[in-house]
């Protein structure tokens, strides 16, 4: 099959100045009158903002939550600001009032890689946010167009070797994880100059362009929607980063299996807050969500889409996480020149 690489390739990444004058005009449009004090919180609906386009694996984390958060804190509305790999959408929360009205779906990506492969990051996660609870942990997975002969790693790095440029991969954007387990594969198997990486403003726009044969593989967050299409032959997984096999899809190898074990890479959704937001708040979301997480309902939700509920999370223990992993991440991202403007 030979791939047309879409023109999301083409396009320039943003700068940072544009990011910020982007999420200026988010947050000033999203803005509600008026402040509540602290021990008044909730006294009108909270948004949660997740920083990807509708339909994406964000949708299917942080709406459930939304929903069963309802009849424990209030209303919750969420709202979709995707583009940068999520930095728009996280830069718009980081500049909003620290009131708790305001919340991040972050992740691995948005908190870790962009700020640090930016050459001018728009937002410190440290300075900017502060960590509240992980709602769960995931993992990503290599994707291929069934007209791709491959049904397994080994048989991928054959392909493109027998190919020269024509594989291409799609992400949610340049430092995101996806972009970090791309970079490593293409480095580890000595394809760096023959596999094209094709950035788009989300996850959903790269996985339609895979099933329609625009491209020639995704690597994305493993979700219902990207099970489903493998159960129906319109994709086909070859490879999930995670240690063992999923439960819900056990056919499919890992990383490890795959003989590429440096490719394995743990991913997790979070809540976040601007940094001044009162500790009072953001413990009382907290604990409401701590409450939420022990449903088996919503916890059945997450693992039949392939992601694993966080049930002892807090903003201490989440802060220290998010933390480390800018130390353990900063000097691979630094090696292998996971850079954007």
């Amino acid at each position: 099959m030979t791939s047309t690489v879409p023109n999301t390739q083409k396009m320039s990444l943003l700068s940072r100045r544009e990011l910020l004058d982007r999420a200026a005009r988010i947050t000033a449009l999203a803005a509600w009158p008026g402040c509540a004090a602290a021990d008044d919180y909730p006294s009108r609906p909270i948004k949660l903002v997740i920083p990807y386009t509708a339909g994406a694996a964000g949708d299917q984390i942080g709406r459930p939550w939304a929903d069963r958060m309802a009849s424990l804190l209030g209303p919750i509305y969420v709202e979709n600001i995707g583009g940068a790999g999520g930095a728009i959408g996280s830069a718009a929360v980081a500049q909003s009032a620290p009131d708790g009205y305001s919340l991040l779906l972050g992740n691995g990506s948005t908190q870790v890689l962009i700020p640090l492969s930016s050459m001018q990051p728009a937002y410190d996660t440290v300075r900017d946010f502060r960590a509240i609870y992980r709602l769960i942990t995931s993992t990503l997975a290599f994707a291929v167009h069934p007209s791709l002969p491959v049904k397994d790693l080994r048989e991928l790095v054959a392909f493109a070797r027998a190919n020269p440029g024509r594989l291409s991969y799609g992400t949610p954007g340049v430092g995101t994880g996806n972009h970090l387990v791309g970079e490593m594969f293409r480095l580890q198997s000595g394809l760096a100059a023959d596999v094209v990486h094709v950035p788009y403003r989300g996850m959903s726009a790269a996985t339609n362009d895979l099933v329609s044969g625009q491209i020639s593989a995704v690597i994305a967050v493993v979700s219902s929607q990207i099970l489903e299409l493998h159960l129906a032959g319109k994709l086909r997984l070859i490879a999930v980063t995670s240690e063992q096999r999923l439960r819900g899809a056990p056919g499919i190898p890992t990383v490890s299996e795959s003989g590429m074990p440096g490719l394995r890479y743990a991913g997790w959704f979070g809540l976040f807050a601007p940094r001044a937001t009162p500790d009072t708040i953001v413990e009382q979301i907290s604990t409401a969500t701590r409450t939420a997480m022990a449903d088996p309902q919503l916890q059945e939700s997450y693992r039949s889409q392939g992601l694993e509920p966080d049930i002892d999370s807090g903003p201490d223990k989440f802060q220290r996480l998010v933390e480390d992993e800018l130390a353990r991440l900063a000097p691979i991202v630094k090696s292998i020149g996971l850079k954007r403007e």
